[in-house]
C-alpha cells in the first residue's frame, strides 16, 4: 500500500477506531456491563443515520420507523437503569457513533494488519496525557503481563472467529450472533458480576431487541432479493449469449452451404 493511500484511507479509519475504543472502554468506568450492551443496540440506528447523512443509504420511512422503535426501547432501558451516569452514556454513545462511522468492507484480519499500528499511535496520545500521569503518581501500579497478554490473545481470537464466521456464512449471520451475544453478556453480568438489571431495563431492551431483529430480517430479505435478481439477470444474459451463438452458427452454416 502506497503512503498516499495509507494516509487517505487507513489513517482516518485508525483515528475513528481509536476514538471508539477509548470512549467505549471509558464507559465501563461509569456504567454496568449489562447497560452498555443495551446501549450498543443503537449501532444500527447510528449506521443508518450516518449513511443517510452521507448519502450512502436511501431514506425510507419504514426503516426510519424501525430506527425510532429501537431508540425508544433503548430510552426505556436507560430510564430503568439504577446506576445511570450521564458521562457514561455520553462516552458509550460517542463510541457507537465512531464505530458506525468507521465501518469498512475489509475483513477483520486485513483491518488489524493495516489499522492496528495507526490506532496504537492515536491511542498513545490520550494515554500519555490522561492516563500516564495517574500511573506515574500511583506507586502501587505494576504491569501484569499474564493478564494483559491473555486479554490480547482473547481479542485476537475474537477477530479470527469473526473472520471465519463471516467467511463461512455472511455478515448478517454475524449480526444475528451479536444479538445473541448481547443477551448472554447481560445474563452473565446479572448472574456473575451481580449487576442490577431491572424489569424496565429488560422491557426497554426487549423492544430494542425486536427492532434490531426486524432490521436484520429486512436486510436478509433485501440481500436475498438482490441475489435472486442477479441470478436471474445472469441466467438471462447466458440465454441471450447462447441464442446469439446459435444464430451465428446457423448463419455460418447457411453461408457455407451457399458457397457449396
Amino acid at each position: 500500500m502506497s503512503r498516499d493511500l495509507y494516509v487517505s484511507s487507513v489513517v482516518p479509519i485508525g483515528a475513528l477506531y481509536s476514538l471508539s475504543l477509548w470512549f467505549s472502554n471509558s464507559a465501563y468506568i461509569y456504567l454496568s456491563v449489562s447497560f452498555i450492551q443495551m446501549l450498543k443496540a443503537l449501532i444500527p440506528v447510528a449506521v443508518y443515520a450516518i449513511g443517510v447523512g452521507l448519502k450512502k443509504e436511501v431514506f425510507k420511512s419504514d426503516v426510519m420507523a424501525n430506527m425510532i422503535t429501537i431508540s425508544v426501547g433503548v430510552a426505556i432501558a436507560a430510564y430503568g437503569e439504577v446506576h445511570f451516569s450521564v458521562w457514561g452514556v455520553f462516552f458509550q454513545l460517542s463510541a457507537v457513533a465512531f464505530e458506525a462511522t468507521r465501518r469498512i468492507s475489509l475483513n477483520p484480519i486485513t483491518s488489524l494488519y493495516y489499522v492496528a499500528p495507526c490506532c496504537l499511535a492515536f491511542l498513545s496520545i490520550p494515554w500519555f496525557y490522561v492516563e500516564f500521569p495517574i500511573v506515574r503518581e500511583t506507586s502501587s501500579f505494576h504491569f501484569n503481563f499474564p493478564i494483559l497478554s491473555s486479554n490480547s490473545l482473547c481479542a485476537f481470537g475474537l477477530n479470527l472467529a469473526v473472520f471465519l464466521l463471516v467467511g463461512k456464512t455472511s455478515a448478517l449471520t454475524m449480526n444475528v450472533a451479536g444479538v445473541v451475544k448481547d443477551w448472554l453478556l447481560i445474563a452473565f453480568s446479572w448472574s456473575f458480576i451481580r449487576d442490577t438489571v431491572t424489569v424496565v431495563n429488560l422491557v426497554g431492551y426487549g423492544i430494542a431487541f425486536l427492532g434490531v431483529c426486524y432490521y436484520n430480517h429486512s436486510k436478509y430479505l433485501a440481500l436475498k432479493s438482490a441475489e435472486e435478481k442477479n441470478s436471474t439477470q445472469a441466467t438471462n444474459e447466458e440465454a441471450v449469449t447462447r441464442l446469439k451463438q446459435t444464430e451465428i452458427h446457423a448463419a455460418n452454416k447457411s453461408k457455407d452451404g451457399g458457397q457449396c
